[in-house]
């Protein structure tokens, strides 16, 4: 008995810190995710034990869960034909530039789908660069280029969100690879087929395979790009959600939809993190010197050139073409008649500070940039101080790991419409509520934003040599102390790295805010999407604006991230 009870005073004794630290990420995710979860799936089993799962409403379930399967694959599947080679370049060759293309790839990963919107509308829209062009050179009457509101707008916007994973995750483990390798097999007589097949693939393949879920993730769980590039013609689950709760008012089917969602996503959430944990092989990291060569003879060349050029038109052109755009009138505005004016102008600049409809509900939009910054610092607070708390716990590969690194991640593989309908199911009466607490617009960000941190700072916490943290304690400094004089210098990257990511989320988060956002506190996203849905030359105008200051503030953002060579998730 005595011995039970030192076990046990030991037991807690070693235990206690781990819970205290995981206390308050855990209360958070039980109140504002779990509970929400909770409440859309027994509105859901609420609405089938009542209603039945008739031939009706299985064509209304079918219906979109078979097109967003069937896009996600498409999706996927261009997106690895982009990205392969992509992927190639990136690990073996070394050209002038490569800085910066890696870079510029990186950036549609973070860039708001709104903006993304905004600049392929910019460039091959009915008013968008590529029809003016041909319009002027063949004197044509109407745009020859149809792409917007068609499923290849939403295929072409996924490879482009999308091709950045693949160069990361594959391109990453290529780059690992010892050349010499092939070399011996190309030696021995193997023909390059051969050497892909039973070299290249093989060890390739871990990463492939965990590129392809990602890829097929993300698109599956794809909300505004859906939305606003395929128009009303094409809804996945998300835009079905979101158009039976917000529109219909239809909260059951929205329920109903949202746990099928729920439910796939989690599944595929699932299957990438047991795949994660079964993969054995671990590539030594080599000098990039040993890898990368210049290119060599005409195949080469050809190859790395072309694929540049075409990087630069997918990544460059529908951005480039967005800012250029916004400083240009091409239309009338606010009735003008006889000839238009075109030309260099400030005017949609202008216009962000002018509340024309003098409403308390529409406010001047440079008061959704504010909102958003305002809502992007809270999301920082919040995601640090939780995601730390974790970090921290996980970082110690206690027994208290293989049960909380999958509950931090569900928020990762939940859409975010579904989050969005959740909250208003469950916080709608005082003190918490969507009409009059604006914080869970912020704390939805962060749902959002908590595992991204946590895969920034649990590597940088482990990789604390206990050492130091010992040699202060023995030398009398304080935990408090060690902590600030040991551990937060080495930190301190990793923690802006974190804080810059979550601000990005923040700013370009949309699914959930279009729930939870009130007209007279709208973010820019929101905003942006309200003007583009709106006919005029002024609206539209405004929207490219507030999307290029939007562009500017997330590129600045990933670029600062490269720079200063902070941490960040090259494993996604």
């Amino acid at each position: 008995m005595l011995n039970f009870l030192k076990f046990g005073k030991l037991t807690h004794r070693k235990w206690s810190p781990d819970l205290l630290l995981i206390a308050l990420p855990l209360a958070f995710l039980a109140y504002f995710y779990f509970q929400p979860l909770l409440a859309t799936f027994r509105m859901a089993w609420q609405s089938g034990m009542e209603n039945g799962l008739s031939a009706d409403l299985w064509r209304r379930v079918a219906q979109p869960l078979g097109f967003t399967f069937w896009q996600a694959g498409l999706s996927t599947l261009l997106t690895f034909v982009v990205g392969i080679p992509a992927a190639y370049v990136f690990a073996r060759f070394r050209f002038r530039g490569k800085t910066l293309m890696r870079l510029l790839t990186t950036i549609p990963f973070i860039m708001p789908t709104v903006v993304v919107a905004a600049g392929f509308n910019a460039l091959l829209g009915p008013k968008g660069w590529l029809n003016l062009l041909l319009i002027n050179v063949f004197d044509l009457e109407q745009a020859p280029i149809r792409i917007l509101n068609t499923l290849g707008a939403i295929l072409l916007a996924h490879v482009f969100y999308n091709t950045t994973v693949v160069i990361r995750v594959v391109g990453g483990a290529w780059s690992q690879m010892d050349p010499r390798m092939e070399q011996a097999a190309r030696t021995l007589g193997a023909s390059p087929w051969q050497v892909w097949r039973s070299l290249t693939l093989p060890l390739l393949r871990p990463a492939l395979i965990s590129a392809l879920l990602l890829v097929f993730l993300f698109d599956f769980t794809s909300f505004a790009v859906v939305l606003l590039m395929g128009g009303p013609r094409f809804a996945t689950l998300e835009v079905e959600i979101y158009t039976q709760a917000l529109h219909m008012l239809n909260l059951p089917l929205a329920g109903l939809l949202s746990a099928i969602q729920l439910a796939c996503t989690l599944l595929l959430t699932v299957v990438y993190a047991w795949f994660n944990r079964r993969r054995v092989l671990a590539l030594t990291p080599r000098d990039p010197s040993e890898v990368e060569k210049p290119p060599r003879g005409v195949g080469e060349k050809t190859l790395v050139n072309g694929m540049l050029i075409f990087m630069m038109a997918l990544f460059v052109t529908p951005l480039a073409s967005l800012v250029l755009r916004s400083f240009l009138q091409l239309d009338a505005v606010r009735g003008e008649r006889g000839v238009v004016q075109s030309g260099f102008t400030l005017a949609y600049y202008q216009e962000l500070f002018i509340n024309r409809r003098q409403t308390l509900f529409y406010v001047p939009p440079v008061n959704a940039l504010f909102n958003s910054l305002w809502f992007g610092f809270l999301t920082v607070l919040i995601a640090l101080t939780l995601g730390f708390l974790a970090a921290q716990v996980l970082a110690r590969q206690s027994r208290w790991t293989r049960l909380l690194d999958p509950i931090l991640m569900l928020p990762l593989g939940t859409s975010a419409v579904t989050l969005g309908l959740g909250f208003i199911l469950v916080f709608n009466k005082p003190p918490v509520d969507v009409r009059s607490f604006p914080l869970l617009i912020p704390i939805a960000h962060s749902l959002v934003a908590l595992p991204f941190v946590v895969r920034i700072l649990q590597p940088a916490i482990s990789s604390i040599p206990p050492v130091y943290r010992q040699a202060a304690g023995v030398l009398g400094a304080s935990p408090w102390r060690v902590w600030w004089r040991v551990d937060f210098p080495i930190l301190l990257r990793a923690f802006v790295s974190a804080a810059i990511f979550a601000f990005t989320v923040s700013l370009g988060e949309f699914g959930a805010t279009t729930f939870l956002s009130r007209p007279e506190l709208p973010t820019i996203p929101v905003a942006i999407y309200r003007y583009l849905s709106q006919p005029g030359a002024l609206n539209y105008g405004q929207a490219l604006a507030m999307s290029t200051i939007l562009m500017v503030i997330c590129a600045l953002s990933i670029g600062l991230v490269e720079k200063l060579r902070l941490p960040a998730m090259s494993d996604f």
